[in-house]
């Protein structure tokens, strides 16, 4: 049997150690905890990677402390804009959605526009009017509402400017969500949500729902969900990127996704992560920030739950 695995990450960035509640450390950690056993469960009775991302994908989006479904940011018009994707090492089929609203869980929206439709990425409009046809319940905003993203909103409402929450100094909230597996047939997975950036303007979009930037899985390399600044993992096709040195360099998967987020994304003036497992079950989780939330295990017993280096 394959040795299987599990790695999930709930955004990288600016955590100030200092900022951190020891109560509020708690509540991530088993945020983190129970959205990585999820996932761990489903791997251990068997079952598909594809299967156990999603599932722990949407522990994460239902969570309002992270970036992601429920615990999404504010958008300059006050809504919610979400992005998603999903992708099958095996058969390199993939799924995304981007500027979806009222979506519970946007992961699985983009794992029914890869496996019921015939295309990989769905938008705007488009993508509702897909999830209004496979009986997707359209939440009320009330839903999305949380008091924290609320108040960083109103901090910048009005004015030019956007964060990604991941590179704000205080206590507030953190991250795109992502997961990424090896299940004990020895095929990978990647999935990742997000909520995007606070009074985000003209529809933007960053890497998380982009197959190649912010999500990748192949069963010749590797599987890989990205956290960060988006523009720039969009420009450095950032998870293509480790595949690749893996592919035609013949790189591992730790030596590939280091060069990646502690050298290539750096010079073109990129920070955040990223989690990645091998065909193998080995789990790499690089970030070049001050931390990145993050949790894993593994059928050889090994485990992890942290958030700072």
């Amino acid at each position: 049997m394959n040795t299987f695995s599990i790695a999930i990450h709930g955004g990288a960035g600016t955590l100030v150690k200092g900022m951190m509640t020891t109560a509020l450390e708690m509540q991530y950690k088993k945020a983190l905890e129970i959205a990585r056993d999820k996932g761990y469960g489903i791997l251990e009775s068997g079952g598909t990677a594809v299967d156990a991302v999603e599932a722990s994908v949407k522990s994460l989006e239902d969570s309002p402390l992270f970036n992601a479904g429920k615990g999404s940011v504010f958008t300059a018009e006050g809504t919610h804009e979400m992005d998603a994707s999903i992708m099958d090492g095996k058969t390199l089929n993939a799924g995304a959605v981007s500027l979806i609203t009222g979506i519970k869980n946007p992961v699985s929206l983009a794992r029914d526009v890869m496996d019921k439709s015939y295309h990989v990425f769905l938008a705007g409009d488009g993508a509702m009017e897909f999830a209004k046809s496979n009986g997707y319940e359209i939440k009320n905003p009330e839903y999305f509402y949380d008091e924290v993203r609320y108040q960083q909103w109103q901090d910048i409402k009005e004015s030019d400017n956007f964060q990604l929450d991941h590179s704000v100094k205080k206590d507030g909230k953190f991250g795109t969500v992502g997961a990424v597996a090896c299940d004990q047939n020895g095929n990978i997975a990647a999935a990742t949500s997000t909520g995007g950036m606070t009074n985000k303007k003209w529809g933007r979009v960053g890497d998380s729902p982009m197959i190649g930037a912010g999500n990748y899985a192949n069963n010749k390399t590797c599987a890989v969900s990205c956290t960060g600044s988006g523009e720039f993992f969009i420009r450095g096709v950032v998870a293509y990127d480790v595949s690749c040195l893996m592919e035609h360099k013949g790189l591992s998967l730790e030596v590939a996704s280091q060069e990646v987020i502690q050298k290539r994304i750096l010079e073109i003036k990129g920070d955040g992560g990223l989690i990645a497992v091998d065909v193998k079950g080995i789990i790499s989780m690089p970030f070049n920030t001050e931390g990145m939330y993050r949790a894993s295990k593994s059928s050889t017993g090994e485990e992890d739950i942290s958030i700072y280096k």
